[in-house]
Order: structure tokens, then sequence, then C-alpha cells
């Protein structure tokens, strides 16, 4: 059995959007959902929305590709 964990923010009229799940159209899902104090996971949440393009640098890539 596969599992999948999303940090989501519930949005007007208790929408979520996951397009992530797309791939698995017409299975069935069980929906847990676990509210989450804002100062508690802020943070976590705010990494996992952020881009990854800080890595995505030429002198960070030099440097690592001479270690």
């Amino acid at each position: 059995m596969d599992a999948f964990k999303f940090c989501v923010k519930i949005k007007e009229g208790g929408r979520i959007e996951l397009p992530e799940l797309g791939r698995l159209k017409g299975r069935r899902a069980e929906i847990i959902v676990v509210p989450l104090e804002e100062e508690e996971n802020g943070d976590l949440l705010a990494v996992s929305e952020s881009s990854l393009d800080f890595w995505d640098n030429p002198i960070d890539d030099a440097v690592w590709n001479d270690v």
C-alpha cells in the first residue's frame, strides 16, 4: 500500500486541491484531516512550499563539482 502526505491550506468552502493525486484517478482513498497549529508548523509548511531555486546556481555547482 502506498501512502502520501500533503500539507495544504483549506480553501473557502472547505476545498482542498491535490493535483499530485491525478495519477491515482479511479482508486479508492481514505482521507484523514489533522488540523495543524500555525505557530507550531508554520515554518515547516513554509519550507515545504518554497522553491528549490536556491540550490540551482552556477557558483554552488562549481564549488561542489571541485570537492
